[in-house]
């Protein structure tokens, strides 16, 4: 994967949350480096002749070509599906945009907490009751789901090109991958247009399908059909005595008490801990989960199990743990291949591989219209 970045470097180098430990690995970015591992960086002044020919030539050995720039740059810039498919026939052009590269908004730039949660409704659904606080997302949550939407079609339009022999346009958006991710809801909102009523705690439909705190002050969540899980449930938090209950009897008593009912369930499930009452909840034979927190994560025996913290060799800093990509194969190993580039590391190597020569190089580096590279 060769990144072409502008002169000055992606704009995300550099921003990422340091670390809280001590030594040399302190200042490094890690977040950059989960996004940007294995690659080799050149820098191009894209917006000069000479630089848009460098990312032409780069494209004649590529299987893909994919950028987030909107259609009337890639047009600017001679990036454009047309143009490059009249030098690379089979090439797949893939574009990832903020809105879909159509429409009166198509030119509105975004990130992933405007474009991905904000505009979607995500935001909006996810409010706690009718007056929440709209919730902030973790960093890059919308950016990582709408990446594997692309990679999807991007792996979808190499088979095509390959039994075709065509160059294929494929493309996706934060804003579209995002209504996606909330299909289930959209089913419905999609025919009806209706607002979705956002639910408190203690206004979930059935108490089966809720979270709960425990007595250490850490949370679980349970999520099974109620008609068969609710005796299971109350006997397995010690509370059979609801079963006799005329108030929850039925399903719609149940959810008419609501509110009394999460009464009775917090304060029952004060009693032990979180762990405790998972180890419970297992014996009952309950689908459950903790709700970890990100460090509790890091050192899950199930993510070390499945191998969701990979090694990274790095050749100055030694090594350190990673996050994998989801996806694993049984022949095959899907890993990190070192750390993320220097800004330019790789210009004047792959300069070379495209056919300038040592000569032409210099010009180019005189010239400022790349940079990097020893």
């Amino acid at each position: 994967v060769i990144k072409v970045e502008p002169l000055g470097g992606d704009p995300m180098r550099g921003l990422g949350r340091p670390a809280k430990i001590e030594g040399e690995l302190r200042d490094h970015d890690f977040q950059f480096d989960v996004d940007n591992r294995g690659k080799r960086s050149i820098a191009v002044a894209l917006d000069t002749e000479a630089g848009a020919e460098i990312v032409h030539r780069l494209c004649r050995d590529a299987d893909v070509f994919l950028c987030n720039l909107l259609p009337h740059r890639q047009e600017r810039f001679g990036l454009d599906p047309s143009t490059l498919f009249a030098e690379h026939p089979g090439l797949v052009h893939a574009t990832l945009t903020g809105y879909g590269t159509d429409g009166p908004e198509a030119w509105r730039p975004g990130y992933d907490v405007t474009a991905f949660f904000g505009r979607s409704g995500l935001y909006d659904a996810m409010r706690e009751g009718a007056d929440g606080l709209v919730p902030m997302a973790r960093p890059a949550q919308g950016d990582h789901a709408t990446g594997l939407a692309l990679v999807a079609a991007v792996l979808a339009a190499l088979r095509l090109a390959e039994r075709t022999g065509e160059g294929q346009v494929v493309e996706t958006s934060l804003y579209e991958t995002a209504v996606w991710t909330q299909a289930t809801d959209f089913a419905v909102t999609a025919v009806d247009r209706a607002p979705v009523r956002r639910r408190a705690r203690d206004q979930q439909i059935i108490i089966t399908a809720n979270r709960f705190p425990c007595g250490d002050g850490n949370w679980l969540v349970l999520n099974m059909p109620e008609d068969a899980a609710w005796p299971r449930v109350c006997r397995a938090v010690g509370l059979e005595r609801l079963l006799d209950d005329d108030r929850f009897r039925t399903r719609k008593g149940r959810f008419d008490h609501m509110p009394e009912l999460i009464a009775e369930f917090d304060a029952a499930l004060t009693a032990r801990s979180r762990d405790e009452w998972g180890s419970i909840f297992d014996e009952h034979g309950l689908i459950w989960g903790p709700v970890l927190g990100l460090h509790e994560v890091a050192v899950d025996p199930q993510a070390d199990a499945i191998g969701l913290f990979p090694t990274i060799e790095h050749p100055d800093y030694g090594d350190y743990r990673t996050v994998a990509v989801p996806m694993r194969f049984g022949s095959a190993h899907v890993g990190p291949r070192g750390p993320s580039p220097q800004l330019g590391a790789d210009t004047r190597t792959l300069l070379a591989s495209a056919g300038y020569s040592d000569a032409a190089i210099a010009d180019l580096v005189a010239a400022g219209v790349v940079a990097g590279g020893s």
